[in-house]
C-alpha cells in the first residue's frame, strides 16, 4: 500500500516551519484579496507566473490547517474550490498558469486539500462538516463535468478520496457528525472511481491499494451500506448484459442506478463489477473483530469497537442476498437502507426474515412476507379463534414401528402434542359472533418465480459460496455450534442464501458434490431443536426451504428427519415465543406447512430404504441410529394432525386440509396395493382367492379403473361404484399405476403393518374436521369451504371402516347446516350462503358414497329436516304438529339456498332404496325400437305433469297373441332395452296389456315398465331382464306329481310329551258339554258318516260324478293401462284436476300434437342432471416455447412417457364423440390401450373420442388437444362443426351459453371452447418451462371475452422419485382461490395423483359456480324448461275431457 496514503498526510507547507502566528498572519493577509477577487469575475487575477501560484499554493495549503475560530479556512476552501472548475469552465479570473496547466495544479490542490481532512479535535463543529461537505462536492463536480482530465489527474483525485475516507474511517468509533460524513465521503469515492472506471480505468496496483484499505473500513456502516448500493446497481447493469433484455430486471432506485456512467464500455462493465465485489474482501471477516478492524495504527480500539460488527456483518449478508436474487433472475427491489437498526442483541428486525420466503423457492428483497409465498391470498390472523378441540382417539392404535424403527429417535416418538402455550386461550374478541367473510385482498403483484434464463447454481456458488458456506459456519467450534446471537441475523441471512440458491436448481442441472455435502452440513447444523439451536437461523431455513425437496437434489431426502423434527418443533408451538422477536409467527408456520407438503410421500414412496443421517452421532441431544423412512410416517401423520389443531391461520388451514386428504388417499391406496399384492402372491401359491366379505368398498386410483362398460361390478377412476353397486379394482390401464417415471415400484405393501392406519387416519381427521367445522371454523368462509370439500374427498376415498363413522360425518354436517341457517339475519351474506351450499354439496357425496346409510331411519330422517329446512326456512319438530309441504310457508334461507335443498332431495329419492343411481339411455324412439310396434305408434304416448314438475310420457302396448295374462299393475323397475325374442308355445292364446312411463324431471330421465299379471311376485323367474316381461304357460291341471300326504294337527311325538299344570288350564270338551250341545254333536257325527258312505260309493243313480276344475273367466281385450297407474298413485280425485287459484292443478295433460313438442322434449333431455366439467391436458416437452411444438406432442406414443400415459389412464374411460352419456353407463366404452393405439394421447383431442369421468353427481370431460384436430379445438362454439346432430338448446338456455360447461360431456367440446373460464392441465418435463408455457397462444383464437385471469392451469412435473410436483395458477382475485386438494407446492404419489386431480377440477369448477351470479344449478335448468314446456303445450281441454280421452285410444 502506498505509504503517503496510508499515512493520511499529503503535502506540507513551508509555513509550518514558522510560529503559528506567524502562518495564521500571513494566510489571512493573502487569503482575503484573493477571495475579494473571485466575486467579481471580470476581475484578472493578481497572480501571474507559476512561482507567484506556487507560493500562494503554499500559504493556502496551510490555512487547510488552522483552527475554525475564523473564516481563513472557509476562504482557503472557496478559493480552492473555486480554482478546480479551471478543468471545467475555465475563466479569464483565473490565474494564467492554472488556465494553461489546469492538470497539473488540479493535482497539486488536491494534494492540499486532504490537509482538511487530517483529524483535529472540530470535527463534531457543523462548520467543518460544511467544509468537508463543499470540498467533496466539488470534487464530485469535477469528476462528472470534466472532460480533459489526464490519467494521472484521476489516479491523483482517487488517492486523494482513499486518503480522506482513511482518515476518517480507519479508526474504530466514529461520531454522529463524523458518521454522516462518512456516508457522503463513501458515495463520492465509489461514484468518482465508477467515473473513473469508464473514462481513465484504474490501474491494478490502484485497485489493490483500494482493496486493501476497503479491507480496513468495513468495520464501518458506512462502506458496507455503500458498497451494497453501488454492487445493486452494477449488478442491475451487468444483467442486461449478460442475460439479455428478457432477464428480469433488478430495479434500483433512480439516484443509484445513476451512479454508473450510461457510457461506460459493456466491456468493461464486468471488471468493473468483478474488481467492486472484492473490493471488500472476504465479508465474513467482520464475524472476527481482529480481522475486521485491523489497521496498523488501531489495533486496540478495533477490538473494543467491535460491539457494531454484528449489525455490520448482517448489513454485508444483505448486500450479497440482493446480488444472488438478481442472479435468480427474480424481480427485485432495491431501496435505501432504511429499516429498523439491530439491537445490541445482534438480532435482525423481523421485516428481514419475512422478506425470504420465496414463492417458488427464492427470495425477493424487502417484500412483504405475505408476497413470498404461493398466490394463495393474504393471510389474517384470527384473532376470535377458540383453542383447539382435542381429536377422539381411537380404541384402536397403531401397531408401533418395527424393530429397526423403534430404536430411531426413541425418545422423540411420542404422541402429538402442543407446547405449554397452547393451553392458554388466545385473546376473544367479538370478532367470534360474526361471520368472516373471506375477502382479503390479494397481493397486489403477484412474485415472479426465478427466470428460465437464470445461471446454475455452480456458477453462483463460484461467486458467492466461499462467503456464503463460511458466514453459515462462522464460530463453529468442533462438532458443536458455539454461536452468539449477536451473530445470528448475519448467520441467518447466509442459510437463508444457500436455500435459495440450491431450490433454484433446474431440473437437468448437476451440482458439485462438494458444494452439496457443505450445503447438506449447513442445514444439519442449522436445523437443529436442540436448546443450543438457534431460532433465527431456524426459521430462515425454513422460510427458504419450501421447496427444498422438491427439486431433485442429490441425497437431500436424507435430509427428511431432521427437517421433520424442525417443522414438528414449529407447528407444535402455538405461540411460537423464540421466533417472535424477528419473524410473524404465521409466516414461519406457513413456510414450515410448506416444508411439510414436500415431505408427505416420503416415507410410502422409500419405504425401507434406510436413513443414515447423523451429525457427530447425536442430533437434537438424542442418540440416532439408522431406520428406514416408513418408520418416520406416524411421526409425520401427528405432526400434520397437531399443526391442524394449533393452527389459526385461514391460508395455513387450508394447506393443511389439503395435505391431509393427500395423506388418507396417498395411505389407502397404498395399503391395498399391499393387501392386493399378498392376495397375488398367496393365490399363485396355490391358496385359494380370499373373497370379499362386503366390509371394504373396493380399492381406487390409478389403476382401480374400469371403463363403464364394465360389467358385474365395476368400479370408476376414483374407486367409486360402478352402475351395478358393486365395487372392482381392475382399470384401463390394466396393472399400469404403481411404477413411477423411474420404471421403479414401489413398496409392495406397509412393511411390519397389520392394522390399516389408513383407516385409523381417516376416522381421526373426519372426527376432527366434523368437530372444527362447529367450533374454531364456523366463522370462517375460506376455511370452511375447504373442510366441506376434504369431507366430500374423504368421502370417495376407499377404506374399511364402521358405517357408524359415516353416519356420524353425515350427522355433523347436517348440524352444520342447521348452524348455518340460524345465524341471525343481518349476518347472512352470499358468503355464508355459499358455504350452505357447499355443505348441501357434500351432503350429496356422502350420499352417493355411502348409500346404506340411508338405511338407517334415523340418518333419512336427518336428512330429510335438512332438506325440509332448505326449501322452506324451518324444521319442523317431533311435537310439532304435522303439516304438509302444500300448507308450510316457504321462507328460505335464499334462492340457492333453496335449490342447493333440492338437488339433495333428488339425490336422496334417487338413493334410497334403488339402484342405479344414474338415469338410463331410452327415449321414445328407443322404445319404439325395442318393441314390435311400428314407427306410427309415437303418437300413441300419453304425457301427463305430475306437479308441474315430472313430465310423464306413457306408452300403452296393447295385448295380442304370445302375451302373460292378466293381473294387477305392478313396476317391474328400470328394464335394459331390447326385446326379448320369446313366443307362446303351441296352442297357447295369452294376452298381457303393459305399460312403459319415461319419466323427465328435475333429477333426469327414466324408464319403468309395468305389466298386469294375475301371478304373484314370488312366482315369477328370476332371469327377467327386458322391457317386456317373459311369458308363462297356462296351468296344466294333470301338471306335477300327486303324492299322498297325511294332514295332522299335531306332530307325531306330542303324546309322548308329559302335561304339565297349565294344559290342564283349558278344559276337555267332554267336561263342559251340555245335554243340550251333546245332542248336536250327535246329529253331526251321524251326517258326517253318511257323507263318507256317498263318497265311498262313486257310482249312484246310475250316473258317475266328476270333480271340475275352477278356471278364470276369459280375459277382456281392452285396457286403459295409463288410467289404472294414475289411479293406483291417487291422481285421478277431483282435487287433483282442479287448479288452486293461479297454481297449475297436481296433474295435467300435455298435447303432443303442436309444432315443436317432440323438438323440445329432446332439448330437454340435453340437459344434464349433473354437473359438466371439462379441461385440457397439454404435454411439453423440454425446451418448447410454441403451441405447436405442444400439440405435436401427443401425436405419437414415442413422443411421450408411459407414465403419462398412465396418468392419462387413471382420468377417465375412453367415449366415442357424439354418443349420450345420460346414464353413465356407455355402451361406446373402450379400453383404454385399445384406444390409445400408438398415439401419445392426441387420440382424445375431440374428434373421436374423449377421456369422461362420471359419477352420480358429476362428469368431467378431459381432452387432449393435438395438432390434428387444434383448429377446431381454439374455434368458438358457433364456428366449430357440431359434434352431434343435436342443435343449441331454446332461447331460455342460450344466455347461458358462454357461462362454465354445463351441457352433456360428450358437447363439452362447445362448451369448453365457449366456457369464460378455462382449466389446463399441462404435464412439464422441466419445471422452469412453467415460465414459458404459451397459454395466450394456445387460447388467442378462442373467444375474445376470455381473460387470462380467468384461467386456471395445474402445472405437473415428475422428480425422479418417481413422485410429482404440483404447481398451481389460479385466479388470485377470487375469494376462493386456494383450491384443494392440490395447493401450489404439493409433492403427491402416482398412486394418488389421478384422483387427486380429479377432486382438483371438480372443487375449482365447484367454486367458479358459487361464485358466479348467473350459472343455474342443472336440476334448476331441467325444471325450467319443463316449466317452459308445460306453459307452451299444456292442454286446455276440460274435465269432463279430460277423463273421456282416458278411455279413448291416443
Amino acid at each position: 500500500m502506498d505509504q503517503s496514503v496510508c499515512i493520511g498526510r499529503g503535502h506540507v507547507s513551508v509555513l509550518s516551519c514558522f510560529p503559528p502566528s506567524v502562518g495564521r498572519d500571513v494566510t489571512v493577509a493573502v487569503v482575503k484579496p484573493l477571495r475579494a477577487g473571485m466575486r467579481n469575475p471580470d476581475t484578472r487575477s493578481l497572480l501571474h507566473t507559476d512561482s507567484q501560484v506556487k507560493w500562494t499554493m503554499e500559504v493556502l495549503c496551510y490555512g487547510l490547517t488552522l483552527p475554525l475560530d475564523g473564516d481563513t479556512v472557509q476562504l482557503c476552501v472557496d478559493v480552492y474550490t473555486d480554482w478546480l472548475t479551471a478543468l471545467v469552465s475555465p475563466r479569464d479570473s483565473f490565474p494564467p498558469p492554472i488556465s494553461r496547466e489546469p492538470n497539473l495544479y488540479t493535482q497539486k490542490i488536491l494534494r492540499h486539500l486532504g490537509g482538511l481532512f487530517l483529524s483535529r479535535s472540530e470535527q463534531a463543529s457543523p462548520v467543518y462538516l460544511s467544509l468537508c461537505q463543499q470540498v467533496l462536492i466539488a470534487v464530485q463536480s469535477l469528476a462528472r463535468e470534466s472532460a480533459v482530465m489526464s490519467g494521472d489527474t484521476w489516479e491523483t483525485l482517487l488517492h486523494f478520496l482513499l486518503r480522506i475516507n482513511n482518515n476518517m474511517l480507519a479508526p474504530p468509533t466514529t461520531t454522529d457528525v463524523s458518521e454522516q460524513l462518512s456516508h457522503l465521503s463513501m458515495a463520492v469515492l465509489f461514484e468518482v472511481w465508477l467515473l473513473s472506471c469508464s473514462r481513465c480505468f484504474p490501474s491494478h496496483s490502484l485497485w489493490q491499494t483500494a482493496r486493501q484499505m476497503l479491507s480496513s473500513w468495513r468495520h464501518q456502516l458506512a462502506v458496507v451500506e455503500q458498497w451494497s448500493r453501488v454492487m445493486a446497481a452494477l449488478t442491475s447493469r451487468l444483467l442486461v448484459l449478460s442475460f439479455g433484455p428478457s432477464f428480469p430486471h433488478l430495479k434500483v432506485p433512480d439516484e443509484d442506478a445513476a451512479l454508473i456512467p450510461t457510457d461506460m464500455d459493456d466491456q468493461r462493465v464486468p471488471q468493473t463489477w468483478f474488481r467492486f465485489l472484492h473490493l471488500l474482501s472476504n465479508p465474513v471477516d467482520l464475524s472476527r473483530p481482529v480481522v475486521a478492524g485491523s489497521t496498523p495504527s488501531h489495533p486496540e480500539e478495533a477490538m473494543r469497537g467491535g460491539g457494531r460488527l454484528p449489525n455490520i456483518f448482517f448489513r454485508a449478508m444483505k448486500g450479497v442476498g440482493t446480488m444472488v436474487d438478481a442472479f435468480l433472475g427474480v424481480t427485485v427491489v432495491n431501496k435505501d437502507p432504511t429499516e429498523q437498526q439491530l439491537s445490541n442483541t445482534g438480532v435482525t428486525p423481523r421485516i428481514h426474515f419475512r422478506d425470504r420466503l420465496p414463492s417458488l423457492g427464492v427470495a425477493v428483497a424487502r417484500s412483504p412476507f405475505k408476497d413470498r409465498l404461493p398466490s394463495y391470498g393474504i393471510s389474517r390472523p384470527r384473532s376470535g379463534s377458540a383453542p383447539p378441540i382435542p381429536v377422539n382417539i381411537l380404541s384402536v392404535h397403531s401397531t408401533p414401528p418395527s424393530t429397526t424403527s423403534s430404536t430411531l429417535h426413541n425418545t422423540r416418538l411420542k404422541p402429538v402434542n402442543v407446547s405449554k402455550a397452547t393451553s392458554k386461550p388466545p385473546t376473544t374478541s367479538s370478532s367470534t359472533h360474526h361471520w368472516k367473510s373471506s375477502s382479503h385482498p390479494p397481493p397486489s403483484s403477484p412474485r415472479h418465480p426465478p427466470s428460465p434464463l437464470r445461471c446454475n447454481v455452480d456458477s453462483l456458488l463460484h461467486l458467492f459460496g466461499g462467503w456464503l458456506f463460511d458466514a453459515a459456519l462462522i464460530h463453529s467450534a468442533g462438532n458443536v455450534t458455539v454461536m452468539s446471537e449477536r451473530w445470528a441475523a448475519g448467520r441467518a441471512e447466509a442459510c437463508g442464501m444457500l436455500c435459495r440458491i440450491f431450490s433454484c436448481k433446474k431440473t437437468t442441472e448437476d451440482i458439485l458434490s462438494v458444494y452439496l455435502s457443505r450445503f447438506y452440513l449447513v442445514l444439519l447444523r442449522g436445523v437443529q431443536v436442540s436448546e443450543e439451536a438457534c431460532p433465527p437461523v431456524l426459521a430462515s431455513i425454513l422460510l427458504n426451504s419450501t421447496c427444498l425437496f422438491c427439486c431433485d437434489l442429490r441425497g437431500v431426502n436424507l435430509l427428511f428427519p431432521c427437517f421433520l423434527f424442525a417443522v414438528e418443533s414449529v407447528l407444535l408451538d402455538r405461540e411460537l415465543l423464540r421466533f417472535k422477536s424477528f419473524v410473524r409467527p404465521v409466516d414461519l408456520r406457513r413456510a414450515s406447512i410448506l416444508v411439510l407438503l414436500s415431505l408427505l410421500p416420503l416415507p410410502l414412496q422409500l419405504g425401507s430404504v434406510q436413513s443414515e443421517v447423523l451429525l457427530d452421532g447425536k442430533f437434537s441431544g438424542d442418540d440416532v441410529t439408522a431406520g428406514n423412512f416408513l418408520s418416520l410416517k406416524p411421526r409425520l401423520r401427528s405432526v400434520l394432525i397437531g399443526a391442524l389443531q394449533t393452527e389459526t391461520d385461514t391460508t395455513n388451514t387450508q394447506i393443511l386440509l389439503a395435505a391431509m386428504l393427500n395423506l388418507v388417499q396417498d395411505s389407502a391406496l397404498f395399503e391395498a396395493a399391499g393387501q392386493t399384492q399378498q392376495q397375488t402372491e398367496s393365490w399363485q401359491d396355490g391358496a385359494s382367492r380370499p373373497q370379499s366379505t362386503g366390509t371394504t368398498r373396493g380399492t381406487s386410483g390409478t389403476s382401480g379403473t374400469r371403463g363403464p362398460s364394465g360389467h358385474s361390478g365395476t368400479s370408476g377412476p376414483s374407486g367409486t361404484r360402478g352402475p351395478s353397486g358393486h365395487s372392482g379394482t381392475s382399470g384401463p390401464s390394466g396393472t399400469r399405476g404403481l411404477s413411477g417415471p423411474s420404471g421403479t415400484r414401489g413398496p409392495s405393501g406397509p412393511s411390519g403393518t397389520s392394522v390399516q392406519s389408513a383407516e385409523i387416519l381417516w376416522v381421526q381427521l373426519v372426527r376432527l374436521l366434523t368437530q372444527r367445522l362447529m367450533a374454531q371454523w364456523k366463522n370462517d368462509s375460506a376455511v370452511c369451504l375447504s373442510a366441506l370439500e376434504v369431507l366430500a374427498g374423504l368421502a370417495k376415498v376407499e377404506v374399511s371402516v364402521e358405517e357408524s363413522e359415516s353416519r356420524r360425518a353425515l350427522s355433523s354436517v347436517c348440524s352444520y347446516i342447521v348452524f348455518l341457517c340460524s345465524r341471525p339475519p343481518p349476518l347472512h351474506s352470499r358468503d355464508l350462503h355459499s358455504i350452505i351450499v357447499a355443505a348441501f354439496y357434500c351432503l350429496n357425496v356422502w350420499l352417493t358414497q355411502h348409500p346404506a346409510m340411508l338405511h338407517h331411519q334415523e340418518c333419512l330422517l336427518e336428512v330429510l329436516e335438512i332438506v325440509e329446512l332448505g326449501i322452506s326456512g324451518s324444521k319442523s319438530g317431533k311435537e310439532q304438529e304435522v303439516r304438509c309441504k302444500e300448507e308450510k310457508e316457504l321462507n328460505p334461507s335464499s334462492l340457492r339456498v333453496k335449490e342447493a335443498a333440492e338437488a339433495t332431495l333428488n339425490c336422496v329419492m334417487q338413493v334410497s332404496g334403488a339402484f342405479p343411481l344414474l338415469g338410463d339411455q331410452l327415449d321414445e324412439d328407443a322404445l319404439i325400437g325395442c318393441s314390435t310396434l311400428s314407427d306410427t305408434s309415437v303418437k300413441k304416448f300419453r304425457y301427463f305433469v305430475v306437479g308441474s314438475s315430472v313430465i310423464l310420457a306413457m306408452l300403452e302396448r296393447p295385448p295380442g297373441p304370445g302375451e302373460p295374462g292378466p293381473g294387477e299393475v305392478g313396476e317391474a323397475g328400470p328394464r335394459e332395452a331390447g326385446p326379448r325374442e320369446l313366443g307362446p308355445e303351441p296352442g297357447e292364446v295369452a294376452k298381457c296389456p303393459s305399460l312403459t312411463v319415461l319419466i323427465r324431471g328435475a333429477s333426469g330421465r327414466h324408464s319403468w315398465t309395468l305389466q298386469l299379471q294375475l301371478q304373484p311376485r314370488d312366482g315369477r323367474t328370476a332371469t327377467q331382464q327386458t322391457l317386456i316381461p317373459e311369458q308363462r304357460g297356462v296351468a296344466q291341471e294333470d301338471s306335477g306329481i300327486r303324492c299322498g300326504v297325511k294332514h295332522q294337527l299335531f306332530p307325531d311325538n306330542m303324546g309322548r310329551v308329559s302335561l304339565v299344570k297349565a294344559d290342564l288350564s283349558i278344559p276337555l270338551l267332554d267336561d263342559i258339554v251340555t245335554d243340550k250341545v251333546h245332542w248336536q254333536l250327535q246329529h253331526l257325527q251321524a251326517a258326517l258318516k253318511t257323507q263318507r258312505l256317498v263318497e265311498a260309493q262313486p257310482q249312484v243313480s246310475g250316473r258317475s260324478v266328476v270333480m271340475t276344475i275352477c278356471r278364470p273367466p276369459p280375459p277382456i281385450n281392452s285396457f286403459q293401462t295409463a288410467r289404472l297407474f294414475l289411479s293406483h298413485l291417487g291422481l285421478l280425485t277431483p282435487e287433483t284436476l282442479k287448479s288452486p287459484g293461479s297454481v297449475p292443478p297436481q296433474l295435467l295433460s300435455l298435447d303432443s300434437s303442436l309444432p315443436g313438442f317432440s323438438d323440445d322434449l329432446k332439448r330437454l333431455d340435453e340437459l344434464p342432471s349433473r354437473n359438466c366439467d371439462s379441461a385440457s391436458i397439454f404435454y411439453m416437452r423440454a425446451g418448447q416455447r410454441t403451441a405447436a411444438e405442444i400439440l405435436r406432442n401427443v401425436e405419437s406414443s414415442c413422443s411421450v412417457p408411459s407414465y403419462f400415459l398412465d396418468f392419462l389412464s387413471s382420468l377417465g374411460w375412453p367415449v366415442e364423440v357424439g354418443r349420450r352419456q345420460k346414464g353413465g353407463v356407455s355402451t361406446n366404452c373402450s379400453e383404454f390401450p385399445a384406444v390409445l393405439g400408438d398415439s401419445g394421447g392426441g387420440v382424445f383431442d375431440g374428434e373421436r373420442f374423449v377421456l369422461m369421468y362420471v359419477d352420480a353427481l358429476t362428469e368431467i370431460t378431459f381432452i387432449v388437444p393435438s395438432s390434428s384436430y387444434s383448429a377446431d379445438w381454439s374455434k368458438s362454439p358457433e364456428e366449430a362443426e357440431p359434434l352431434t346432430s343435436q342443435q343449441s338448446n331454446t332461447d331460455l338456455l342460450s344466455q347461458h351459453s358462454a357461462l362454465p360447461p354445463t351441457r352433456s360431456p360428450v358437447e363439452d367440446m362447445k362448451s369448453f371452447r365457449g366456457s369464460e373460464s378455462k382449466l389446463l392441465i399441462v404435464w412439464v418435463e422441466r419445471f422452469e418451462d412453467i415460465e414459458s408455457f404459451p397459454q395466450t397462444e394456445l387460447l388467442s383464437e378462442t373467444q375474445s371475452h376470455t381473460s387470462m385471469s380467468n384461467i386456471q392451469l395445474i402445472f405437473i412435473h415428475p422428480l425422479k422419485t418417481g413422485l410429482y410436483r404440483i404447481c398451481f395458477r389460479g385466479n388470485a382475485t377470487s375469494k376462493f382461490s386456494l383450491v384443494v386438494p392440490l395447493v401450489n407446492g404439493s409433492v403427491v404419489s402416482k398412486r394418488s395423483l389421478g384422483f387427486l386431480v380429479r377432486e382438483t377440477v371438480i372443487n375449482c369448477c365447484h367454486r367458479r359456480r358459487l361464485e358466479s351470479d348467473s350459472t343455474l344449478p342443472s336440476h334448476v335448468r331441467r325444471k325450467q324448461m319443463i316449466n317452459d314446456i308445460i306453459f307452451r303445450y299444456r292442454s286446455r281441454h276440460s274435465e269432463p275431457a279430460f277423463y273421456t280421452a282416458l278411455f279413448q285410444d291416443p
